[in-house]
């Protein structure tokens, strides 16, 4: 996921409307509208602080290319169902209704929904930059198997490290656990499978999987050296408690079906 992909989804999470939200989950699109970010030119260099990606041949890449031929095995199972419904970032909130204990929307949760809008940039960028020097090809175009998503051309010329659905999941996870400090578990393993979703559908290797969870917190750790940034998370922290208070709670069969699948881990 680059750096426009993710502007998309953070216009769909702002409300911008359906069409965009159609848009978000195909790697080509039209230029969404322009979001500033709160980070800017003082957001950490994560290309300095991931580890570099792996190169062919060494044990990392070893193990990124044998996960991929194992994970292949999961296609046509609720595992796969569960990641392609994962496919569109601009959706997570809807995607963590059961790891909250309510569904957050700009209904609901106005000054939320606002702020993931405006990180949208900040995670673009802190995914590009090492994307765009390292230029690792995503696993698929190495090796033989089937993906959960269409091979489109756009996809396949965004490269595989550091995974953009991971920082995304896991820079909104973050957010979510520390407004809900007490859903913090459910939160953060949601998060973790969101990304690891992008491993079950081919799209992303192990390692690109696991960077994406570094650079999230990456971002966290810059995000919180914004004023800007603290000052509208305080102003939402209300939000989730008459939120969480009115309801309803998601159903409850297809909350504990989530938690089962979850659970263990696909690799």
């Amino acid at each position: 996921m680059k750096l426009g992909m993710l502007a998309a989804g953070a216009a769909v999470i702002l409300g911008v409307g359906a069409a965009a939200a159609q848009q978000a989950t195909q790697p080509a699109m039209a230029p969404a509208p322009k979001i500033a970010g709160y980070l800017g030119e003082a957001a950490p260099d994560t290309y300095r602080i991931l580890p570099p990606a792996p190169v062919p041949g060494d044990p990392r890449d070893q193990a990124d290319r044998a996960i991929f031929k194992a994970t292949r095995s999961y296609e046509a199972t609720p595992r796969w169902a569960m990641a392609q419904g994962d496919v569109n970032s601009a959706l997570i909130l809807k995607d963590m209704s059961c790891a909250m204990g309510v569904e957050l929307s700009a209904q609901n949760a106005p000054k939320i929904v606002a702020i993931l809008g405006k990180i949208g940039p900040d995670v673009g960028r802190a995914t590009n930059h090492p994307k765009d020097i390292y230029k690792r090809p995503r696993p698929y175009l190495r090796d033989t198997g089937n993906i959960c998503v269409p091979r489109d051309p756009a996809l396949a010329a965004s490269p595989d490290y550091p995974s953009g659905h991971n920082t995304w999941s896991w820079t909104v996870g973050l957010i979510l656990a520390e407004l809900a400090p007490d859903r913090a578990t459910e939160i953060l393993q949601r998060a973790r499978a969101f990304g690891e979703g992008r491993l079950v559908c081919g799209v992303h290797s192990l390692s690109a999987v696991n960077a994406g969870r570094d650079n999230g917190a990456i971002v966290v750790a810059g995000l919180h050296g914004s004023a800007q940034f603290r000052s509208d998370m305080d102003a939402a922290r209300s939000e989730v408690v008459a939120a969480r208070k009115a309801g309803p709670a998601p159903d409850a069969g297809a909350c504990a079906r989530e938690a089962e699948l979850i659970a263990k881990s696909p690799y």
